[in-house]
């Protein structure tokens, strides 16, 4: 292509739609059906530009063009509380349920992962001692030890928003970091695993184990569930950058990051409630088959709203993106 020959040949179509934008809504009919052409060509304009003679200044100023009569075609709409429901009662659970075919698994191979790490330390004691000094290790499972107070060593309120905080940076780390070829998702994965089997062996040692799990169930199998369902979201999307399908990797990307952000948010709301248990119900001096019986509950109903709400609104086709009017606009990619 003759960039030169080209720029003057639709140099003045470029022209008349910068002149129509600025107008902004005086526009007649006719000049709105021609604002819609002129933005249908100068889309293939640009597109053919970068595809065959790439100019950085010519592509800015297209590109800006582009953007700008896209906003003056399709209008612009501000979010509402209407959005806010639909995604609650739809997107975040269609979400979580396209993707169960990947945190599914995860969640069953990592517990089993941090179980298999809990029965060979607490069966090997040469582990326990590389993991601290015999009177250290007593000092954390006895009655009245670290892993008991732990809950209780602050406020309530104080404690939940702290949990709640860290639990959703490990979500939103899983869902960010998959792009990096999912190795990053199962390191955190590792790492959270490997802290629970540390519990789980330990406490197990000492003949405490019941009382580990009394604590630990009330809020973390929820707490769990949305860790497992971001890490999976995080290794779908990591795929993706390795197998992006029939689509292009990058509308893949785009796609599949899109319903990673909003899962993030999601996730927030639900690990928000799990961190409220954690402040509030395992420390509270409720019998342990209370504390665990809400914490089941908690579970439960994640999972009925992810499996009959979820796949409800899966099958009539939410899938956790952005409405398609909220999207960006592929270029064709031939005249």
């Amino acid at each position: 292509m003759d960039l030169d020959v080209y720029v003057t040949a639709h140099r003045a179509e470029w022209d008349r739609l910068d002149q129509l934008l600025r107008r902004g809504r005086k526009l007649t009919g006719a000049e709105a059906d021609e604002l819609v052409a002129l933005y249908q060509r100068t889309a293939t304009h640009l597109s053919l530009i970068q595809s065959s003679a790439p100019d950085p200044m010519l592509t800015a100023r297209l590109t800006q063009l582009v953007a700008r009569a896209r906003a003056a075609v399709t209008g612009t709409r501000r979010a509402s509380w209407r959005d806010a429901v639909g995604f609650l009662t739809a997107g975040f659970p269609a979400a979580v349920y396209r993707s169960r075919h990947w945190w599914v698994p995860t969640a069953v191979l990592s517990t089993l992962l941090a179980a298999l790490i809990g029965w060979w330390i607490g069966t090997h004691p040469e582990v326990q001692s590389a993991i601290g000094a015999p009177a250290e290790l007593r000092e954390m499972t006895r009655p009245g030890g670290e892993y008991e107070t732990y809950y209780s060593s602050h406020p309530a309120a104080s404690f939940a928003a702290q949990v709640w905080t860290n639990n959703a940076q490990a979500a939103a780390m899983c869902l960010v970091l998959g792009a990096f070829l999912c190795v990053p998702v199962l390191w955190i994965l590792f790492l959270n695993m490997l802290n629970l089997g540390v519990g789980i062996g330990l406490m197990s040692s000492a003949g405490r184990l019941d009382v580990f799990l009394g604590l630990v169930l009330p809020h973390g199998l929820l707490e769990l569930t949305a860790v497992f369902v971001a890490a999976g979201t995080g290794l779908r999307l990591g795929w993706t950058v390795i197998d992006p399908g029939p689509m292009t990797r990058r509308a893949a990307l785009a796609q599949q990051g899109r319903a990673a952000v909003g899962m993030a948010i999601g996730l927030a709301l639900v690990l928000f409630v799990s961190g409220l248990i954690e402040g509030f119900v395992t420390p509270s001096g409720l019998p342990t088959w209370a504390r665990i019986t809400i914490g089941i509950a908690a579970e439960l109903a994640f999972l009925a709203y992810v499996y009959v709400l979820g796949a409800r609104a899966a099958r009539a086709g939410a899938t956790g993106d952005v409405e398609e009017a909220d999207r960006s606009a592929e270029l064709p990619v031939a005249a």
